[in-house]
């Protein structure tokens, strides 16, 4: 009942706090948001305590299962689950959650409640979406996402907000649609296979009988699927809604959609287009990763040359997200490793660095790179903080980006490679890991260029609209300590040990892996728990049923 507790607490947390905040106090939203959204925290952290086996690289287990029916003549049961790889995207969305909304107690100035319930709204969409089991209720949970940031976007964003809702909204719903048609029929072609039941949208059957589908069809199904994930990721060239909603987007709603939101896509395509369609996933790979390789080059190009330090951001978030599915797509376990790695620290990375843009902008009112400048010589730990999360994102060694940038480039290197005359991974190699690592080189251009106009240089600030020169601004307040300190130490954390979180995702990572090459996969240790499945077969409803020994995929 875990993953239910926490739905429904998340639920209630979004419908208390505009019913509860004071008419006359509309600040009071919130304070009240922030504590009930550290319920879902708290619960949160009890699931990786009850996680057993978290570090051990022969275990997968399936914790916290909960299953109940639904619409059984259609199939459709209330399925839910967690394993090591939506565990951590889990606690990826509950930390940033409460953090966003304490950035926004001095941004959100009109219908408080109204926002920070849409927030928490959100959060439960995207909790959803980790914890399904049910790829229908994974559907409901995915689109469900769209209404709450629509809203945030078109209510409380920028000038342009009202443009940049609709173009999100149009653009992830249209792909999407073709996403539901192809996981509605993968579950039908499933039920027509010989030895099979009725209807059933488990993921688990899903994953047992879907490579038994025949190619070409694959295919199909494959690009449909792909329709909506990239485009939530969002992939060159389906990206051109992302710059203009992270621009016109209040803070918060920037942090979560970098964070986690663009996740949606790169987590469909892991739980699904791999394991589910692999002749289609190895067919289609090299294009992929075409796409991917020009997304690099093209997003850091595009953000070198931006003026708005929110759309320099934005564009970077094109070229790291190529990255992530350019290693998920090397179909090796390292390169897989990275992928998942690179969905955890770029939530973290670029959430920080869009809350600094938001902090800069909350002193100036302005994000022209034109206009500010110098800002460490009045504000010196936000400049520091400003340089910190820059190097975090440029993938410095000892902070996380470097383990995620070194993990996809070495594992899209080796792919295609033999190794006692067996290929492994997809069909990539150093004709793709090479271009692909000038991202890294441009990254840091892009980012160190921003650096070294707006934090450091001579200092320059906008004037009042009086014409009068800007009075002095004020360093980190105690609320600003509190919300970037979180995001630095977890940086340092992921970077210096990250062998927890490598641990834990590599059975998960293999398994997928060996379903989607049709290599053998490592031998893999299903094990009881009070919170994990009790048999074999049960465990079998892993991101892929085919569970066979033989050699470690590089």
């Amino acid at each position: 009942m875990t993953i239910p507790i926490l739905l429904l607490v998340t639920l209630v947390a979004a419908i208390l706090t505009p019913l509860i905040t004071p008419r006359g106090n509309p600040k009071a939203a919130g304070p009240i948001a922030l504590v009930l959204s550290l319920i879902p925290l708290v619960i949160v952290l009890y699931m990786v305590g009850g996680f057993t086996n978290l570090g051990d690289v022969t275990a997968h287990d399936w914790h916290f299962r909960f299953e109940r029916p639904w619409l059984p003549a259609l199939g459709l049961h209330l399925s839910f689950g967690v394993d090591a790889i939506s565990l951590w995207l889990i606690v990826l969305t509950a930390v940033l959650t409460p953090i966003s909304i304490l950035a926004s107690f001095n941004y959100i100035k009109e219908r408080q409640p109204e926002f920070y319930g849409w927030m928490l709204a959100l959060h439960l969409g995207m909790l959803g979406v980790f914890c399904a089991r049910d790829i229908l209720l994974f559907y409901l949970f995915f689109e469900f996402t769209l209404i709450p940031m629509f809203f945030i976007i078109g209510i409380w964003g920028g000038q342009d907000r009202r443009r940049a809702a609709g173009k999100f909204f149009l653009f992830t719903f249209a792909g999407s649609v073709l996403t539901l048609a192809s996981l509605i029929y993968i579950a039908y072609l499933n039920s027509q296979m010989p030895g099979h039941g009725p209807m059933t949208f488990d993921m688990a059957d899903l994953y047992t009988w879907s490579p038994k589908i025949g190619t070409h069809l694959q295919y199909v199904l494959f690009l449909g699927l792909l329709a909506g994930f990239a485009v939530k990721v969002p992939l060159f060239p389906v990206h051109t809604w992302l710059p203009l909603a992270h621009t016109e987007a209040p803070t918060a709603g920037s942090v979560i959609l970098a964070g986690v939101l663009l996740k949606l896509g790169t987590y469909g395509m892991l739980r699904f287009a791999l394991p589910v369609l692999p002749d289609a996933t190895r067919h289609f790979a090299p294009a992929i990763a075409v796409i991917c390789i020009i997304g690099i080059i093209y997003g850091a190009l595009v953000s070198w040359a931006q003026g708005d330090m929110k759309k320099l951001i934005a564009y970077s978030s094109v070229s790291h997200l190529a990255f992530c599915v350019l290693g998920m797509f090397a179909l090796t376990t390292t390169g897989l490793t990275g992928s998942v790695l690179y969905m955890l620290n770029h939530g973290l990375s670029t959430g920080a660095l869009f809350l600094c843009v938001g902090m800069i902008y909350e002193r100036y009112h302005t994000r022209d790179m034109n206009l500010v400048g110098g800002i460490v010589r009045r504000a010196p730990a936000l400049g520091f903080f400003c340089i910190f999360f820059v190097f975090s994102s440029v993938a410095l060694p000892g902070l996380n980006g470097f383990v995620s940038e070194f993990l996809v480039l070495v594992g899209t290197f080796v792919s295609g490679q033999t190794r006692d005359g067996v290929a492994f991974g997809g069909n990539l190699g150093p004709a793709y890991a090479i271009p692909a690592a000038t991202g890294v080189i441009l990254g840091a251009v892009y980012l160190l260029y921003w650096a070294g106009r707006v934090v450091f240089g001579p200092l320059k600030e906008p004037a009042h609209e009086s014409g009068h020169e800007h009075a002095p601004v004020k360093d980190l307040s105690f609320r600003e300590w509190a919300v970037l300190v979180p995001m630095a130490a977890m940086i340092v954390y992921m970077g210096v040990y990250p062998r927890l979180v490598v641990n834990s995702i590599q059975s998960p990572v293999e398994t997928i892996a060996a379903a989607a090459t049709g290599n053998p996969a490592a031998p893999v240790t299903v094990r009881n728990s009070p919170s994990a499945p009790k048999t074999v077969a049960s465990a079998l409803s892993a991101p892929a049923a085919l569970v066979v020994q033989g050699p470690v995929n590089p």
